[in-house]
């Protein structure tokens, strides 16, 4: 397997990504401050994630003194943001002020907690994408690699290369990264953090809980 065909996984040593990171991990976090550090990792790892990614195009603007050459990200290339659900949802107003023109396509699984499958129980992807749309997921917990390997094969059943995609994740553990590598070799991935293991509940540890549970309050 060549290095363009396996899973690629960036960790951005960013300072505020490793910031929100670390109050989410906290237990004592509030679900109002929860929620913000989980918009500000989906902004900022969003950000990351279409770097050199997102397609532009080069135009020649007029300032006030003479013509210049600028670049421009292209308004033709359809853009789409499917969070999750439910904890997708987290971070899906950091990602969507950084995509602003983005589609929003929401996907429902639900984990088994005796099998730690994942089931789908919502889907509004369309039957077909627009041709050459690019797509970010939106996924903080990638544990056992189930509902990410679901959603990718929704996705490509549907038109989407894996070059087109990019997946967003706060928290990632071996074991979902081993099955995805095998499953979608080209993959890319944006989490701010991989740890070390997941625990016979199907938890990353040491994580931060359950995002979506955290997030909601409830």
């Amino acid at each position: 397997m060549s290095e363009t065909s396996k899973l690629r996984v960036y960790v951005p040593p960013h300072p505020l990504i490793q910031n929100w990171l670390t109050l989410s991990r906290e237990a004592s976090t509030p679900t109002p401050l929860f929620r913000t550090a989980m918009k500000e990792l989906g902004r900022w790892l969003t950000y990351e994630a279409i770097r050199e990614w997102l397609p532009v195009q080069q135009v020649t603007v007029n300032t006030p003194l003479a013509p210049c050459e600028g670049t421009m990200v292209r308004s033709d290339v359809p853009l789409a943001i499917v969070p999750v659900l439910r904890a997708g949802l987290a971070l899906l107003d950091g990602m969507q002020e950084v995509l602003p023109a983005s589609s929003v396509y929401h996907f429902g699984m639900v984990r088994d907690e005796e099998t730690l499958e994942a089931h789908c129980y919502l889907n509004k992807l369309p039957e077909r994408f627009p041709n050459n749309t690019h797509v970010v997921i939106s996924e903080p917990m990638l544990a056992t690699g189930g509902t990410m390997t679901e959603t990718m094969a929704q996705l490509t059943k549907r038109g989407i290369a894996i070059e087109r995609v990019r997946v967003v994740s706060v928290v990632a553990a071996p074991p979902a990264l081993q099955r995805l590598n095998e499953a979608y070799p080209g993959l890319v991935v944006y989490t701010a953090t991989i740890d070390p293991a997941i625990d016979d509940r199907g938890f990353i540890v040491p994580g931060l809980g359950d995002a979506g549970d955290r997030t909601f309050g409830t």
